[in-house]
């Protein structure tokens, strides 16, 4: 009797908690416990974090590399300093194929103000945001040339300029999505993209562009992106510019 008793207390003591341990360790191990995000929750979340990040920018500078294709094989290429500063005023430094030649948005009367490199450095021109001198064949104009902007157009090709599924892929330092949406700039286009996504600092890093076949169009490039404050206004002035770099954000 004295053994029955005793391993009836045993078993009272001990049997909750072991039932305990057990519950622990099942939801401890089962992948249900916690579901996975969907991939519309990814989206959105990617897409939340480059808004944030973007809204805390008042200017940045970043080394830009274009690189065009015709018929899938690399036919140009660009490389240029980017400067931009909030709300609209830019400034692009070329280095090839054109070195020394200079562009800033907008002037006085809202057009591009373009100073060209070498023995021309003395003249300046004047001209509109979408002359045919400074439009690409994608219809991109210098006016629309901003991570901002280009961030804005990464939401609608996510989601209600898109057609079809989103892929979604990673590396150490990046998110990638791909996606056929409507083209940023040329109406009646679809355009597949690929947004190359800093996990860093939630800014765009690359966008590649390809036919809706998958030939590919163009790489936009950006490196060494820096978020400045105190850029002076006349950094985006030809007349007496100042060269200043202001100073990186901490």
């Amino acid at each position: 009797m004295r053994y029955f008793r005793f391993i009836s207390r045993f078993t009272e003591r001990t049997f909750p908690r072991t039932c305990l341990v057990v519950l622990v360790m099942i939801c401890a191990v089962n992948p249900r416990a916690v579901p996975a995000p969907t991939q519309e929750e990814q989206v959105i979340a990617i897409i939340s974090k480059m808004k944030a990040a973007y809204a805390r920018v008042e200017g940045y500078r970043t080394d830009v590399e274009v690189e065009e294709y015709r018929e899938g094989r690399l036919s140009e290429t660009r490389r240029f300093v980017y400067t931009f500063k909030k709300p609209d005023h830019l400034r692009i430094d070329m280095e090839s194929p054109h070195p020394g030649l200079v562009l800033v948005y907008p002037d006085e009367e809202g057009k591009v103000s373009v100073k060209p490199g070498g023995i021309g450095h003395f003249f300046k021109l004047r001209l509109a945001p979408d002359n045919p001198l400074l439009t690409r064949r994608t219809g991109q104009r210098i006016d629309q040339t901003d991570l901002g902007l280009l961030i804005r157009n990464i939401e609608h090709s996510l989601t209600d300029r898109r057609f079809g599924e989103i892929g979604i892929s990673g590396h150490n330092d990046r998110v990638i999505l791909e996606v056929l949406a409507a083209d940023h700039f040329l109406p009646g286009v679809r355009t597949r993209y690929r947004f190359h996504i800093d996990k860093k600092d939630w800014l765009p890093m690359e966008v590649d562009e390809l036919t809706a076949d998958g030939e590919l169009k163009r790489k936009v490039k950006f490196r060494d992106l820096q978020i400045m404050t105190g850029i002076p206004d006349n950094f985006f002035r030809l007349d007496g510019e100042n060269t200043g770099d202001g100073e990186p954000a901490r």
